[in-house]
């Protein structure tokens, strides 16, 4: 990507320690260009009010941009109908309701919850307390040295039935793609569903839902380039149809009397509450303007930095990245011999360098992997070269400090 698309950016022309901002840290959070400060903006000032409940003209301008936002999310997803579109506070939240809502009214004792081992604390932690409240059994997809799900043996626990399938688009931790189409598709041959964490595959170009072969979809706004606080839950109709509210309150009802309650149709009914209104509104900002930049020549970007960035990690003396030979989204997880990730990433902020340093939420992936903690370098679309070159810069620094 060109200096203008960086320029969009006010957040990159920080400077840290005296430096300039060097930020490889976009899989954790990605910063907002203008365009998506400026839409939330505009509707504080001039359209802020309540959705859906006034008739007052503010009210109308909010419940038109919250719903216009809606619409952006849809045809992001693969053109699917707007009422399939649930706005949550962000994919944990989405990853929890399917687990309450869906999993309390059909998980029962005996029933087997199937989630890959790489998969992101909130992708596991739910189904592990759904499969606790109904006696069922939490079963771990193992994946090989390669940071790869192992279909062989995933197809052997398929065997023995499962309600649900857990896996995520990528991997945060490791940055695998992983064969979501392909392992829905074995799910489904034993009638299980399948729920997909794509806080980290979303961004990196449209997902298409319905392709994946998912069930139920989530993603979070502020991996996409918007605010936080924002997040998405899609699900097949069919899948909706068996899913109970998760929440209750205003808006998602249809009609309250002490002798019981209707619901509202989705997706009100999953919608409690005053919703995130400008966040919203800023995922939508944010989806127009990935749009504008094109999504052929993101992933054309992505493609060639990533390549570049591997190959410079390999330059870099008693360097070890993971999911070598996978297809990966645009990051690398990584150790340097004898020297712990927390130092690592506290001396590159010193040269103002911001990496992921940890577990990444993913403590059963780590200890597959005989691993504490990783280094992690995530790329965007206004990453260049240059960043790049500044991490293979401040690991030599690493290495003269540390080393």
């Amino acid at each position: 990507m060109n200096d203008a698309i960086r320029a969009q950016f006010p957040a990159l022309s920080a400077t840290v320690h005296g430096r300039p901002l060097v930020w490889l840290d976009s899989a954790a959070t990605a910063h907002k260009p203008m365009a998506v400060l400026d839409a939330m903006n505009v509707a504080a000032a001039t359209s802020y009010a309540n959705v859906h409940r006034g008739v007052h003209e503010l009210a109308v301008r909010a419940t038109a941009a919250y719903e216009g936002a809606r619409a952006d999310v849809a045809r992001f997803l693969g053109d699917v109908d707007v009422r399939d579109v649930v706005f949550t506070r962000g994919t944990t939240e989405s990853l929890n309701l399917v687990a309450r809502a869906w999993g309390d009214r059909h998980l029962r004792a005996g029933s087997r919850v199937l989630v890959g081992q790489m998969e992101h604390h909130s992708a596991i932690v739910p189904w592990q307390e759904a499969a606790k409240r109904a006696g069922a059994e939490l079963v771990a997809i193992p994946f090989t040295a390669d940071a790869v799900y192992d279909l062989e043996r995933y197809a052997q626990l398929l065997e023995g039935g499962a309600a649900v399938v857990v896996v995520a688009h990528a991997s945060n931790a490791f940055g695998t793609v992983h064969p979501v189409a392909k392992m829905a598709a074995m799910a489904h041959s034993v009638g299980a569903k399948v729920v997909v964490d794509g806080a980290q595959g979303a961004v990196h170009g449209p997902p298409r839902v319905a392709e994946l072969g998912a069930d139920f979809y989530a993603l979070s706004g502020h991996k996409l380039y918007g605010p936080t606080g924002i997040g998405v839950l899609w699900a097949r109709p069919d899948a909706w149809e068996e899913t109970p509210p998760f929440l209750h309150g205003g808006e998602m009802i249809r009609s309250v009397r002490f002798s019981g309650t209707t619901y509202a149709d989705r997706p009100a009914r999953y919608e409690a509450g005053t919703p995130p209104i400008l966040e919203a509104i800023g995922l939508g900002a944010a989806i127009r303007w990935l749009e504008g930049v094109g999504w052929n020549a993101i992933v054309a970007h992505e493609t060639g930095l990533t390549a570049y960035l591997l190959d410079a990690l390999d330059t870099v003396p008693g360097l070890t990245w993971i999911g070598r030979g996978a297809p990966r989204v645009p990051l690398a997880s990584f150790v340097l011999d004898g020297i712990h990730p927390h130092d690592v990433g506290s001396v590159l902020d010193r040269e103002g360098i911001a990496v992921r340093t940890g577990h990444h939420c993913a403590q059963p992936a780590m200890e597959a992997m005989g691993r504490v903690a990783t280094t992690r370098a995530s790329l965007g679309v206004t990453s260049v070269p240059g960043d790049v070159d500044a991490l293979v810069a401040g690991l030599a620094v690493v290495r003269r400090r540390l080393g």
